[in-house]
Parts: C-alpha cells; sequence; structure tokens
C-alpha cells in the first residue's frame, strides 16, 4: 500500500530545512507530528524528600536538554545560586551547546562526550574526586547507573522531571499510514490511550533496540527499523521504505 500520511509521535523539529521537511517535499506526503509523551516538572519540595542538597555537589552530569532545563529550575526554586566552580558533563555537543541558555561557556568547566553515555567514563575517570549529581527523569536508561555505579565515584540520582503519557484521544478516529515511534514510552502512550488498537494496514517505525522490544512485546508488526548501516537515521528509513511502497 502506497504511503501518503506519517504520524511522528514527537514535537515538530524546530529548525528549517530539517530531515523531514526534505521528505515531504521529495516524496509528497503528509508528516504530521504528535509527542506521545511529555514531560511534567518534580517540584522543590519533592526533591528535598529525595534528600537532594544542591550545595553538595560540585559537577552536574546532564544526559539531555530537559535535564539541563530542570536542574536550572530546581536551583531557581530552592534559590541555590550555582557557582561559577561547578563543573558539567554532558553527554554530547547539544546538551552542551543548549547550557549555554544558563551559563557562560567555560571550557574548561564543560566537558563533553561525543554522542554516547559510555563516552563519558574516561572525563568520570579523570574527575574523580568530584562529587556528581544526575538530574534526571523518573525513567532512565539502565546502563547510565550501572557505569557511574562500576567507576569508582561518588554520585547520586536525583528525579527532577517524570514522563507523562499525553492525551491522545482526539486523535482515536484519525488513520495514518505509518506511525513513527522512538522510545519505548510512546508505544506505552499509544496502548493506554488506544487499548483496542489494531494495526491492520498501519506501518510502524522505530528507532532503537529498546523500542524495537516494546513494540514487539506488545505484539505490534515491525515494517520500519532505524537505525541500521544503509539507514542511519529514521528519515532515511521511512524515505527507503515510501520509495518501494509508492512504486508498486
Amino acid at each position: 500500500m502506497k504511503v501518503k500520511t506519517i504520524l511522528v509521535s514527537q514535537p515538530e523539529p524546530k529548525m528549517e530545512n530539517s530531515p523531514y521537511s526534505k521528505l515531504i517535499d521529495k516524496e509528497k506526503v503528509k508528516v504530521d507530528f504528535r509527542p506521545f509523551i511529555h514531560v511534567e516538572g518534580v517540584d522543590a519540595k519533592d526533591v528535598r524528600q529525595q534528600k537532594i542538597d544542591l550545595k553538595n555537589y560540585t559537577a552536574i552530569i546532564l544526559t539531555s536538554r530537559n535535564a539541563v532545563d530542570h536542574f536550572f529550575r530546581i536551583a531557581e526554586e530552592m534559590r541555590f545560586k550555582v557557582p561559577d566552580s561547578m563543573k558539567y558533563f554532558c553527554q554530547s555537543e547539544a546538551v552542551a551547546y543548549y547550557l549555554q541558555k544558563y551559563v557562560v561557556y567555560r571550557k574548561r568547566k564543560i566537558y563533553v562526550g561525543k554522542r554516547n553515555f559510555p563516552e563519558l567514563v574516561p572525563l568520570f575517570k579523570k574527575y574523580k574526586g568530584e562529587k556528581f549529581l544526575l538530574p534526571s527523569s523518573d525513567a532512565l536508561k539502565p546502563i547510565v547507573p550501572e557505569i557511574l555505579d562500576e567507576l569508582d565515584i561518588e554520585w547520586k540520582r536525583a528525579i527532577f522531571y517524570k514522563t507523562v503519557i499525553s492525551d491522545l484521544s482526539d486523535l482515536r478516529d484519525v488513520y495514518y499510514d505509518i506511525l513513527v515511534f522512538f522510545s519505548p514510552s510512546g508505544i506505552e502512550s499509544l496502548l493506554q490511550n488506544f487499548p483496542d488498537f489494531e494495526q491492520n494496514d498501519t506501518r510502524i517505525a522505530v528507532f532503537g533496540n529498546s523500542t524495537v522490544n516494546a513494540a514487539t512485546d506488545a505484539g505490534l508488526r515491525i515494517d520500519i527499523k532505524a537505525p541500521t548501516p544503509e539507514t542511519p537515521s529514521m528519515t532515511m528509513a521511512l524515505q527507503k521504505y515510501i520509495n518501494t511502497a509508492n512504486k508498486k
């Protein structure tokens, strides 16, 4: 069956000329964006109940832009002035760049991995004397605490925000040719919003092994997977599939 409509379970990219814009122009398909999950901040009272005192930490581990936003939000709510001496260990260049929204960029205070969390390990080993705080959501990839526990460092996790399933009831009678998912939480949201969901001719596209596993466990048929050596991004995987499907 030909592909005419796609629903991506994430916010619409803010940048102009995003890969999705190119996909729309090239393949003449309609692409809608709708977050299936969203983030809600935990208040300072809840953070205090986790026995977190920000002044006890000398370094912050930041795995996402959400972590950046909610660390500084909590600091403000707690009336904690973040010292200039604070060190920031950012999982990726994108997170480090986003951090400039809150701090003056000092290379000696901001330490950056390439993309994946394990790539930060040499930096943690180099600065093992620091007291690390990991602001996170309630849903944290298991690999993060596993790696930190294996290192001889002092660290603590604090839940500063939570992943919440969005209300999608207005989509009940809307049909898309392809649904695109990037996390197990997105799959969970689909099934919670539509417990009677029947896949039929809807194609399911998934990104990452954990999302593949969640979709499989839910009994969904996976039609499109990324990343692969041939299609490292979701838009590339979609384009390849559409090229084949729309030629028939």
